[in-house]
């Protein structure tokens, strides 16, 4: 077992394009859709799997290209170090002030930790400057509880 951690700061806008959040359903639409339905199923088939928008769902990062990947680690202390590292590169610019707590960060740092050394995903988010968005994933792989039959990306 191992972690990786991925890492998306952007627009706020972006961000909540949903539909290049999530892969496309497992059938195309039926035979006599709208064409701009047809399109859009397309082009969300084409682009969730090279999009560097975080996926909905935490363990499909695991479907992404393996250049997102910011770092592996085999010991989840390690794999929270890097997420403390990253919220104190980011906390000052967190919109808001008890998002920057010491304190805070590192109840999220500890649970983070425990929750990937039980096998679990971790998954935040924040808002920074207007309008950006920060987001952080640690993802444990070989395998992923949420989705075992997801293959490791720098396997």
């Amino acid at each position: 077992m191992h972690h990786h951690g991925y890492l998306w700061t952007g627009p706020k806008q972006r961000f909540d394009d949903e539909a290049l959040r999530r892969p496309a359903y497992p059938e195309p639409p039926p035979a006599g859709s709208r064409p701009e339905l047809v399109q859009r199923y397309r082009d969300v088939a084409a682009e969730f799997p090279v999009c560097d928008l975080p996926p909905l769902e935490t363990a499909l990062w695991l479907v992404k290209p393996r250049s997102l990947v910011r770092g592996t680690w085999h010991e989840a202390k390690e794999a929270a170090l890097w997420l403390a590292e990253r919220l104190a590169e980011y906390a000052p610019r967190f919109d808001s002030a008890a998002q920057r707590d010491p304190g805070r960060l590192a109840l999220l740092v500890g649970s983070a930790a425990a929750r990937l050394a039980r096998g679990g995903d971790v998954s935040l988010g924040c808002y920074l400057e207007r309008p950006s968005y920060l987001s952080l994933a640690l993802v444990t792989c070989s395998p992923n509880r949420a989705a075992p039959e997801l293959r490791c990306p720098v396997a």
